[in-house]
């Protein structure tokens, strides 16, 4: 789907674009052209149409810093992350920005909510919006404000987990398991945020941004670095979460423990007189002594009972 965006005096005008007719466009006034899953015949179409060149989606997906950001005479081509949320899970995808001039293209595989977001708010105020500059500005820092948003709530999610401890879980290993997938999400953002502030450390270097912006982008850069702050935090939050855990369950395993040591010793020495009194021999003093059972049986007794009065004692039961 291809949506142009040109602007109208004090207004802008949307309109839904198909391929054949990218040709009768007016590049005049077209401030912003967002594609949404083009085709590989859609970006063919786009290129010839506005004589620029696209990215494919595995050139935008590239990680080398060299295909993120790229600035020559005739623009500039971004390929940033954008956080996407599937469930309760979070992954990254690419978004890429073409500025040529006055007017960004925008190539994206996911329908992101920021995008209709931010369109309602160019509606909204198309004066603060003059250029394809400002569109990019403006998109990045609504983006930064959602990022800003998740990882507030992902903190408050760690925050609660680390209240609630391992106890009131049903299964311990559920406990790790919310551990495990709080860091993930957290490596998630915070892979994001590092890769905001290498554009954005780009975009303030850029002889083709006007002051005005870099004085927009230099704020945004201020709170992605509160932000990967936050990040780094959480990471130190869970992991002393992680080490409250395995402290737990050391205490719960060496309670486990100390209750097969108190019954080994109890069981011990009644085992040894029977073992004792089990022998058979003939010559054993009290083999035919009457009260020779008895005896064996009060002295098993008694030996079961002294351990276990003398652990209550010291306290150990």
């Amino acid at each position: 789907m291809i949506k142009a965006y040109l602007r109208a005096e004090d207004s802008f005008r949307t309109v839904s674009v198909e391929p054949d007719e990218l040709v009768d466009l007016d590049v005049s006034s077209l401030i912003w052209l967002d594609l949404l899953s083009p085709s590989t015949d859609e970006l063919a179409t786009v290129e010839r149409s506005l004589k620029i060149e696209l990215p494919t989606r595995q050139e935008s997906e590239e990680i080398e810093f060299s295909s993120r950001f790229w600035e020559d005479e005739s623009g500039i081509d971004i390929n940033t992350y954008f956080l996407v949320r599937q469930e309760e899970k979070f992954h990254n995808e690419t978004v890429s920005f073409i500025l040529r001039g006055k007017f960004v293209v925008t190539i994206r595989f996911s329908d992101h909510r920021i995008f209709t977001e931010f369109s309602r708010k160019l509606r909204l105020s198309p004066r603060s919006f003059r250029d394809g500059a400002d569109i990019l500005s403006g998109i990045l820092a609504m983006r930064v404000d959602m990022d800003a948003d998740t990882l507030e709530a992902l903190s408050r999610g760690i925050a609660s987990l680390g209240r609630r401890g391992p106890q009131t879980f049903e299964n311990p290993t559920e406990y790790l398991s919310h551990i495990t997938d709080y860091e993930d999400i957290n490596i998630t953002i915070r892979e994001n945020l590092t890769d905001k502030h290498r554009v954005l450390s780009s975009l303030l270097k850029s002889a083709s941004i006007s002051e005005n912006l870099k004085k927009e982008f230099s704020m945004m850069m201020k709170d992605v670095n509160s932000l990967v702050i936050s990040a780094n935090f959480n990471f130190e939050r869970l992991d002393y979460i992680q080490n409250l855990f395995l402290n737990h369950l050391s205490v719960e395993q060496n309670k486990v423990i100390k209750i097969f040591t108190v019954m080994s010793v109890i069981f011990l020495p009644p085992t040894m007189i029977a073992s004792i009194y089990g022998m058979n021999y003939k010559h054993m003093p009290e083999l035919e002594w009457v009260f020779g059972y008895p005896f064996a049986l009060t002295l098993i007794i008694l030996s079961a009972v002294l351990p276990l009065y003398v652990f209550k004692k010291k306290g150990w039961l």
